[in-house]
């Protein structure tokens, strides 16, 4: 992510007032970031996906804007919001997909190279928001930094200082959580209700 992190916290105050200058002036600033982070999400779907990172990013930030009770507290808390709306958006869609399909058998999902930088397609997304609710019960923190790394495309340092904890911290529940998913999705049919290892 671009930009001065200043700057942008000070749009972020300045946008949450309502005036579409503000907006506008945001959306100059953050566009290309949450550009290059629909990019990378939608590298993983299949080859001509209806979704395009421009449309992407117009949903992204319409939602994001029609927010008017949030309170942007920086620029990471602003791409951690992002990534959960990219997130949503994206499993929306592949709901939809999957419903005209009527039932159609989806590929399985990849996960054991799961990284930002991974240039992996077909994922099944809806498998995989599943899988992080279920994480989510068993640890919050995890199924937090898979979203902020995964959709959110924030990297181990950026999430440290989100979550206010150490990025050693980061990098072994991130590397736990992965291993989880592997696992959970590799044996869709079996229950899972052991929290992953620390």
């Amino acid at each position: 992510m671009s930009d001065d992190p200043a700057n942008i916290t000070q749009l972020l105050h300045a946008a949450a007032s309502g005036d579409p200058r503000d907006n506008e002036r945001l959306m100059l600033v953050i566009y290309e970031d949450l550009k290059r982070l629909a990019a990378s999400r939608l590298k993983r779907e299949r080859p001509g996906h209806t979704l395009h990172p421009t449309a992407l990013v117009h949903e992204a930030y319409l939602r994001l804007t029609s927010q008017r009770t949030a309170q942007w507290n920086d620029r990471i808390h602003f791409f951690s919001i992002a990534s959960r709306i990219i997130r949503r958006i994206l499993i929306d869609h592949a709901r939809e997909r999957n419903s005209l399909k009527r039932g159609g058998a989806q590929k399985p999902l990849s996960i054991g190279n799961l990284d930002v930088a991974s240039g992996e397609r077909d994922l099944d997304l809806v498998a995989l928001d599943e899988a992080l609710g279920e994480l989510a019960e068993l640890s919050p923190r995890q199924a937090q930094i898979v979203e902020l790394r995964f959709f959110g495309g924030l990297t181990i340092q950026e999430i440290a200082g989100s979550l206010s904890i150490g990025t050693r911290s980061v990098d072994r529940d991130w590397r736990i959580a992965r291993a989880w998913l592997f696992q959970r999705l590799a044996e869709p049919g079996v229950e899972h209700d052991n929290a992953p290892g620390a």
